[in-house]
């Protein structure tokens, strides 16, 4: 059988085949390897607009939570018991065998809590509007939590001034005023002991805005910690580069 040998030297049609394709490979190389890898980083306007969506679900999240029955009840980590200064009405009442009294005054606290935690949404939600391009490119790099830190510290006062009568009416709506006020009567009727009688709605307020911004860190940090939790094409974006450049 004659095989005939192609001498290469002398076919430029085949060494400029040659060339064309390895040319075109390296070509479609680099094509292929900077799809999906050449993504523009965020503007300064995307981020605090990402911030901004991600922490207003944050809020959304968290206050929705607490707001069912047992979101503060149930929960041991924020459950909201008896005022440290009440203590000692806890403790006497507790001896004399007044335990039913005391655990309605707890979960009373806590339901009143849960029936306020939706009602502080919209105005955190305000807060969180009203945020700087320069606090969200400060906020994006800091800390896990923050933007948290960051609304409890720019928000605390005016939450809590508009905060309290909602926490008020709702002490009033599960009774809970009333066994506040039954079990201090009581207490202070002991012979001997110190007459006390603690701001119940100012403590519960605290408590309650205590719990809310712990929700609202576990939401933030859920988010920059877990690529699933980015469900927008803009959260997607401002927390990839977060964490590319952390």
């Amino acid at each position: 059988m004659l095989i005939r040998k192609i001498n290469f030297m002398r076919n430029p049609f085949i060494i400029l085949i040659g060339i064309i394709s390895l040319s075109s490979c390296d070509l479609l190389n680099d094509v292929l390897n900077s799809v999906g890898t050449t993504t523009a980083d965020p503007t300064e306007a995307e981020v605090a607009s990402g911030l901004k969506e991600a922490l207003t679900s944050g809020i959304s999240k968290g206050s929705d939570a607490l707001s069912k029955v047992d979101g503060y009840f149930g929960n041991p980590k924020i459950k909201i018991p008896f005022p440290p200064e009440a203590k000692k009405i806890e403790d006497k009442l507790r001896a004399l065998g007044l335990n039913k009294m005391c655990d309605d005054v707890i979960l009373s606290v806590n339901r009143a809590s849960e029936d306020a935690a939706k009602e502080a949404k919209p105005i955190i939600v305000n807060a969180i509007k009203a945020m700087t391009v320069k606090d969200a490119m400060n906020i994006l790099f800091g800390g896990d939590t923050t933007a948290s830190h960051y609304l409890r510290v720019n928000t605390s006062t005016s939450l809590r001034a508009k905060f309290k009568p909602v926490i008020q009416t709702s002490l009033e709506k599960v009774s809970a005023t009333q066994y506040w006020d039954d079990a201090v009567t009581y207490y202070n009727a002991i012979p001997f002991v110190e007459d006390l009688n603690p701001d119940l709605a100012e403590f519960v307020t605290g408590k309650a805005l205590n719990g809310l911004f712990y929700k609202i860190k576990e939401e933030e940090k859920y988010i920059r910690e877990n690529p699933i939790a980015r469900v927008t094409a803009l959260l997607k974006k401002v927390f990839d580069y977060y964490s590319q450049n952390k």
